[in-house]
């Protein structure tokens, strides 16, 4: 069988490296950990995940937090007007 994917608008931010007052706008605070190399510590409903400089941030359907590589990021998702 195959299935596509259902049209759902998300809300994301994209991890810079420059941009952390963002990023904590964006998502609570007590799930996020800046590690000294660029990367991020995100808690997510599956455990913590690295967020590299240029992933994208997530949010979830049901308001949990995750990070996205870009090129995936690219392949599944597109701006809403």
């Amino acid at each position: 069988m195959k299935f596509r994917k259902k049209p759902v608008v998300i809300e994301a931010v994209r991890w810079m490296t420059d941009n952390y007052n963002q990023i904590i706008d964006f998502i609570p605070e007590e799930k996020i950990y800046p590690k000294q190399n660029g990367d991020l510590i995100i808690g997510t409903l599956e455990g913590e995940m690295i967020c590299s400089p240029f992933d994208w941030i997530i949010k979830g359907v049901k308001g949990e937090y995750y990070p996205c590589k870009p090129d995936i990021f690219e392949q599944t998702y597109e701006p809403v007007q």
